[in-house]
């Protein structure tokens, strides 16, 4: 018998059949009180091209900078139905869309703060581990002085800071391009 290789394929494709019930598009709650913003988006290859059925997970603070978990243990108000975990999955055009609040400046392990951020998680056909990477918000003077932005060069720093498309700041837009120009970066845990 001789053994001839096929080709290459992807993991899945999953996220939408087995996670489509999990998802949480909704970060902000009903409850919460805080204007809430849409963070729109693509996931991209290094081509630029499309990823369907990748997944995003978010992780954040709420307005006043507190963790819906039990580990925070700042004396710091935590909303009525504020959530604090996203995810949700990219559709055939690579797209996603959140609703969420813009979350409060945080303590950093240097005993100072970090700018207002989001957490994501990336994960897509074909990767067998997690991609890790922040999302900042524009125009916010706190991230000049964010300890973990800092670490990032100064002509990649763009590609972890949203870009926002209405005038008020409601809607913004923040992609995730996984290799080549102008690819994200990404943190190692």
């Amino acid at each position: 018998m001789k053994l001839i290789p096929t080709g290459n394929q992807p993991v899945g494709p999953f996220f939408h059949i087995i996670l489509d019930r999990m998802l949480i598009p909704d970060v902000v709650g009903a409850g919460a009180g805080i204007e809430a913003i849409t963070i729109r988006g693509r996931v991209l290859n290094a081509d630029h091209a499309a990823i369907c059925d990748a997944m995003i997970e978010t992780w954040q603070a709420n307005a006043d900078g507190k963790y819906a978990h039990p580990a925070d243990t700042q004396n710091k108000p935590l909303r009525e139905g504020f959530v604090g975990f996203g995810r949700v999955v990219t559709d055939e055009n690579g797209a996603f869309s959140l609703t969420t609040l813009k979350p409060g400046r945080v303590p950093s392990l240097d005993g100072g703060l970090q700018a207002p951020h989001i957490n994501v998680s990336v994960y897509m056909p074909g990767l067998l581990q997690r991609a890790v990477t922040r999302m900042y918000f524009p125009d916010e003077a706190a991230n000049a002085e964010d300890p973990v932005l800092r670490l990032v060069e100064s002509d990649r720093r763009s590609t972890l800071i949203a870009r926002r498309v209405s005038g008020d700041g409601v809607v913004l837009e923040w992609n995730v391009i996984c290799g080549g120009e102008n690819e994200t970066v990404f943190f190692d845990l």
